[in-house]
C-alpha cells in the first residue's frame, strides 16, 4: 500500500509526538508500506519513503501553519496514494490521529491549571485574541466536521472520551489503537552503569529515593504540585528523598518555587537529554502528575524500563497502570497530598521493586511495533472497503 502521512513536524529530538511518529515511521516501513511524507521537516528519503518538504514562508508560526495545511492539501490532490493519514489536521485526511488529543481539550486542560476564577476569565479572554488557537481550532472543526467522516485513530479511552463529548463523533468513525513506545532493551550491566553514572553526576546517594518528572512543559505537567508534595515528603525521615526534573523547559522559576518550599537542595533540574533511557535506569520512581496528557509517552518509556508510575487520569496513560499493583493513579494533579502519601508508600523497597516488575509486564503489551500492527490493520481495512466498493 501507498500511503500519504501529513505532518507538519517530524523532529525527533524534539521528544513527544515528534518521536513516537518517527518509530511508528520506522515500524510502518518494517511492515512494507510504501509512504510519501508530507512536511515542513527537511528529512532525507529512504527506501519504502519520499519526503516532500514543504517551504511555509511566513514571519509568524501561525502563519507557517496555515500555509502548511493549505499546501499540503493541494500537494495531496496530485499524489497517487491509497489512503492519506493526518497526524496534522488536514481535510483530505481518510485517517485522522490526533496525537496530542483535540485543541478542544488541550484548551480546556489548560484553562484547569488557573486555580482561581479570575486567573480562568483572563485566559479566556486571551484564548479569543490568540491567532495560532483559533486557526487549529478551525482546523479541527473542518476536519471532523465533514463528509465522508474521517476515521479517527485514537490513542487512548481518554481521547475516544474527548471525541465523543466535544464532536459527538460516531463511533463507528473512532478506533482506538494505543500508544506505544520501542520496548527498553538494555541489559542489567548497562542498567547499573547508567544507574551509578547518574547518580555521581548529580550527587544522589546509592540509597536515596531517586524520583523523576520528565516534560518540556512544566506548568502543565504539573511541576509546581511536585514541589509542593516534595515538600511534604521533606520532614519525613523514612524518605530519603532526591529529585531530578528532566526536560527543556527554563528552570529558574521553578528553582525559585522550589528554595521557596524549602526543597532546593532535594530537587534538581537538568535541562533536556538525548539519554533518557539512562536516567530512567538511574531512578527508582517517576511522578507525572500532569494536567493533561493524551496518552503520555514518558509514562509507558518508565514503564518499559521497570519503574512503577504515579500519574493522573488527565494522561491517557494511565489506563496502562493498574493502580495500587503497577503504579498510581490520581483523580486530580491538585491532589498534593496524594501525591506526595503514593511516593512514600514507594519508599519501600520491596512494594516499589515488586510494582516495577509488574510495570515492565504492562508495557510488554503496548509497544509501537504494535500500534503500528493495528493502524496497517486499519489501512487494510479501509483499502478493502474502497476496491469493494468499486
Amino acid at each position: 500500500m501507498r500511503i500519504a502521512l501529513v505532518m507538519e513536524r517530524i523532529e525527533p529530538w524534539r521528544g513527544g509526538a515528534e518521536t513516537s511518529a518517527h518509530q511508528f515511521i520506522q515500524h510502518l516501513l518494517g511492515l512494507g508500506m510504501e509512504l510519501e511524507i508530507v512536511t515542513r521537516s527537511r528529512l532525507p528519503s529512504a527506501p519504502g519513503m519520499r519526503v516532500h518538504t514543504l517551504r511555509c514562508n511566513s514571519t509568524t508560526r501561525t502563519g507557517r501553519s496555515a500555509a502548511f495545511a493549505r499546501q499540503a492539501d493541494l500537494l495531496l490532490d496530485r499524489l497517487e496514494v491509497d489512503l492519506v493519514h493526518a497526524i496534522s489536521p488536514c481535510v483530505r485526511a481518510d485517517v485522522y490521529e490526533p496525537r496530542g488529543g483535540t485543541v478542544v481539550e488541550t484548551m480546556a486542560r489548560n484553562l484547569a491549571l488557573r486555580r482561581s476564577n479570575a486567573a480562568r476569565s483572563l485566559k479566556r479572554l486571551a484564548n479569543r485574541f490568540n491567532y495560532r488557537q483559533r486557526l487549529m481550532l478551525d482546523l479541527e472543526r473542518r476536519v471532523l466536521g465533514r463528509e465522508p467522516r474521517p476515521v479517527v485513530i485514537a490513542l487512548s479511552d481518554y481521547v475516544v472520551r474527548q471525541l465523543r463529548e466535544h464532536f459527538d463523533y460516531p463511533q463507528s468513525q473512532i478506533r482506538k489503537i494505543f500508544n506505544g513506545v520501542d520496548p527498553d532493551t538494555a541489559g542489567d550491566t548497562q542498567r547499573q552503569q547508567d544507574r551509578r553514572n547518574i547518580r555521581e553526576l548529580y550527587g544522589v546517594a546509592a540509597d536515596d529515593l531517586l524520583v523523576m518528572l520528565v516534560a518540556h512543559n512544566f506548568k502543565l505537567k504539573g511541576v509546581a504540585r511536585w514541589i509542593e508534595a516534595a515538600a511534604l515528603l521533606a520532614g519525613d525521615a523514612g524518605v530519603r528523598l532526591q529529585s531530578l526534573v528532566v526536560g527543556k523547559d527554563s528552570p529558574i522559576r521553578w528553582q525559585r518555587a522550589a528554595a521557596s518550599a524549602g526543597v532546593g537542595d532535594r530537587i534538581q533540574f537538568t535541562g533536556p537529554t538525548k539519554r533518557i533511557a539512562a536516567f530512567y535506569h538511574a531512578a527508582d520512581v517517576l511522578v507525572h502528575p500532569t494536567y493533561y496528557d493524551p496518552c503520555s509517552r514518558v509514562v509507558l518509556e518508565s514503564m518499559a524500563a521497570g519503574l512503577p508510575c504515579v500519574s493522573t487520569r488527565f494522561d491517557g496513560a494511565a489506563e496502562a497502570i493498574e493502580d495500587g499493583k503497577s503504579g498510581y493513579v490520581l483523580d486530580s494533579p491538585e491532589d498534593v497530598a496524594g501525591l506526595a502519601e503514593r511516593v512514600r508508600l514507594l519508599a519501600d523497597p520491596d512494594r516499589r521493586a515488586e510494582m516495577g516488575r509488574r510495570a515492565a509486564q504492562v508495557s510488554e503489551g503496548v509497544t509501537m511495533r504494535r500500534h503500528a500492527d493495528g493502524v496497517a490493520a486499519l489501512y487494510a481495512e479501509l483499502v478493502g472497503q474502497r476496491s469493494a466498493a468499486r
